[in-house]
């Protein structure tokens, strides 16, 4: 999380409220120095470990997978609200030996754009997935894979979806996890897509980790 105090503790309520502890080893807040009263708030809850870490997404998640004792990592967006049972929907995909997947997404907006977007990630194109639909994915395949690479500040969750996308080693949970559209509310749907597609082309066009994260820091809010 960065500045996550207006959405942090309804996401730790839905999280303990919508699983099973049986289920759950460890729920780990990652903060990348916060400079509201995000930690106090996470510090309140007597069964989440809360760790500080340098920022970046994949240097904080990375920093929450170090410390996980689960065999089983569930790498979630602090504004993303996964399904009721999300513990049990994976835990089965695991059993079935689907190592790494995600949940279908919803968008808390009812632009056309994002509806259809939304349902489009029912589908196991590569196409239709993005970090704001949450990742699981085995330990044992997370570490062979050297986790997420820090060399990204942004397309963190992408590199490493490409990457199980070409062992053949990802699923849909067709159950649906609800995201927030408030990067689409403040920067316009429309423009914000078309920066997300630039990004997209950029790295396929060979775009660096640095180079993804100077057009961003131009282009997005």
């Amino acid at each position: 999380m960065l500045n996550e105090a207006e959405t942090i503790s309804k996401l730790l309520d839905h999280l303990l409220e919508n699983s099973s502890p049986n289920n759950i080893k460890d729920l780990i807040v990652v903060d990348g120095g916060s400079e509201d009263n995000s930690r106090s708030i996470v510090s309140s809850y007597p069964n989440v470990t809360l760790i500080i870490s340098e920022r970046g997404r994949a240097k904080q998640m990375n920093a929450g997978a170090n410390i996980a004792t689960g065999n089983i990592f569930y790498f979630l967006h602090a504004d993303s609200f996964p399904p009721k049972h999300f513990d049990r929907f994976i835990i089965e995909e695991v059993s079935k030996g689907n190592m790494a997947g995600c949940f279908r997404m919803q968008f808390d907006h009812k632009h056309w754009w994002l509806r259809l977007a939304g349902w489009l990630t029912q589908f196991r194109w590569r196409a239709c997935r993005g970090g704001d639909q949450s990742q699981f994915i085995s330990k044992q395949l997370f570490e062979a894979l050297d986790g997420f690479d820090e060399n990204y500040t942004i397309y963190e969750d992408n590199d490493l979806i490409n990457k199980l996308y070409a062992k053949n080693e990802f699923t849909v949970i067709q159950q649906r996890l609800t995201t927030s559209a408030r990067c689409y509310r403040k920067n316009g749907v429309w423009r914000l897509q078309y920066h997300f597609w630039a990004i997209y082309v950029r790295k396929w066009l060979g775009a660096t980790p640095k180079e993804l994260q100077s057009y961003y820091a131009q282009h997005i809010k």
